[in-house]
């Protein structure tokens, strides 16, 4: 009996001790919520360190702000990786709205939460249960990006920003600014943070926007080559600024942003029949690397439109009714109603340069020239005769045309300034002859491989064509280039 007494005893403690620990709980809990309801007296001060900051690009400000944090879990997925995979198509010359930015938080794992809640316009109580909600989060050391307006004004830009703390001493809540350089563990009054948080998109309701950093497991994007959609994205948002507001379409095509004052489905037709044709089969025979920066294509329907936007957007007057490429404003402009050639002749050479950077002008501008005219064989392009074909029979047949050796060895100058009417045409023929002989694909590889050694290419020639004398060789080609018709 005594043993049930002192069993029954200890049980009584323990119990006691539980019910003791409760109520313990719900008097903290009721602090809590007490504390809450004021808000310059929130239960605890809390600050997530060591965040790094970073700087946005052009309106990519949700993006920085994800790429922010997960630095601090140790990841280096960038603001353009975010944008990546939000599903955002960059001809919309923007950074991601709320809603992408929650498809690309989704797509790298996180748990965004309920993102859109509502209030009742000037309810402070709804507020500052939105506000709980989010110092609730930083408690458990999870951060929350926000989209608010930059000031207490309907027509202020909405900008995101990340949320990581809060000094309730000083009643200032802490993120980081994305926009500015400098932007690391910036303060803001509670006060102007709840005015500038709602969106009020309507007198009646309001709509506060906060995404919760929650995750278990980050899900990392994959790499890609080339230029990304982000990239793309802020390209666009550089070309709106010179880009008519009416009248033209644009579309996305790899390494190009193609534009045309054409109906769009000529304008799509152009741009894949014609560049995506010709960048495929030339990044197949000659070419590993993508242009270094984005090129924009303008194609212009006609004499008097080219003429006239030639001018408006570039400030050009240009000597060629075809069409011409500018590195200056990183474009290939052409009046498209002359036809496609002069535009797969300009698209060689960003790629010669992305490649070749030391090429000569004779072999640069021999294989752009031999592709004005040009078709297709399988994965090949292959080059045909044109309209230079006259001038250099012409210069043949009164002996006019230099060397092989004397083209290899112009200077970038002499080809383009001391040209007796031959330099292209000898250039564009030369590598039509070896096209035709199988050996055009090699000879650039060769040379390519040997330009240190062999900076003229004249070497390497001899060699692909496995001549020794090069002055046979040349009364041989000149009579079969006199053989060749044109139509």
């Amino acid at each position: 009996m005594v043993l049930v007494r002192v069993l029954t005893a200890k049980r009584m403690r323990q119990a006691m001790n539980r019910i003791n620990m409760l109520l313990a709980s719900l008097v903290l809990a009721q602090a809590f919520n007490a504390c809450a309801k004021n808000r310059s007296t929130l239960p605890a001060h809390v600050l997530i360190k060591d965040v790094p900051h970073v700087e946005q690009e052009p309106d990519f400000c949700g993006e920085a702000c994800v790429e922010m944090y997960l630095k601090e879990l140790g990841y280096d997925i960038t603001q353009h990786n975010v944008f990546n995979v939000s599903g955002l198509d960059p001809l919309k010359a923007r950074g991601c709205h709320t809603v992408e930015m929650v498809k690309a938080l989704k797509a790298l794992g996180f748990q965004p939460g309920g993102t859109w809640y509502k209030v009742r316009a000037n309810s402070e109580s709804e507020l500052q249960s939105q506000w709980q909600a989010l110092h609730a989060d930083l408690l458990m050391k999870v951060p929350s990006i926000v989209c608010m307006r930059t000031s207490d004004s309907r027509s202020a830009t909405e900008h995101f920003r990340l949320v990581l703390g809060y000094d309730p001493d000083n009643e200032e809540v802490i993120y980081h600014e994305p926009a500015e350089e400098e932007g690391a563990y910036k303060r803001m009054k509670l006060s102007e943070f709840l005015k500038c948080w709602p969106l009020k998109y309507s007198k009646a309701t309001w709509t506060v926007i906060r995404m919760s950093l929650a995750h278990e497991k980050i899900k990392e994007p994959s790499s890609t080559e080339g230029f990304t959609k982000a990239d793309f994205a802020l390209h666009m948002m550089k070309l709106k600024e010179k880009m008519p507001e009416k009248g033209f379409h644009v579309v996305i095509e790899p390494p190009f942003v193609v534009l045309g004052d054409e109906r769009a489905g000529i304008v799509e037709q152009r741009a894949a029949n014609t560049i995506r044709w010709a960048v495929k089969r030339l990044k197949h025979m000659y070419f590993k690397k993508d242009p270094e920066y984005i090129i924009d294509v303008w194609l212009f329907k006609d004499k008097a439109s080219y003429r006239k936007y030639t001018k408006e957007i570039f400030g050009d007057n240009p000597d060629t009714p075809f069409g011409y490429s500018s590195s200056m404003h990183r474009a290939l402009i052409m009046n498209i109603a002359t036809g496609g050639g002069t535009l797969v002749h300009e698209i060689v050479h960003p790629f010669v340069r992305a490649n070749f950077p030391d090429c000569p002008a004779w072999l640069n501008e021999g294989l752009g020239s031999l592709y004005e005219q040009s078709g297709g064989k399988g994965n090949d392009i292959i080059g045909m005769t044109n309209w230079r074909l006259a001038g250099l029979q012409k210069a043949i047949a009164h002996d006019q045309v230099p060397s092989f050796k004397e083209l290899t060895s112009t200077t970038d100058f002499e080809f383009y300034n001391r040209d007796k009417g031959t330099n292209y045409a000898q250039a564009r023929y030369l590598c039509y002859y070896l096209q035709e002989k199988g050996l055009l694909t090699t000879f650039y590889h060769d040379f390519h491989k040997n330009r240190a050694k062999d900076p003229t290419g004249y070497g390497t020639l001899k060699k692909v064509l496995k001549e020794k004398d090069m002055d046979d060789f040349k009364e041989r080609w000149e009579k079969y280039t006199m053989k060749l018709r044109f139509p």
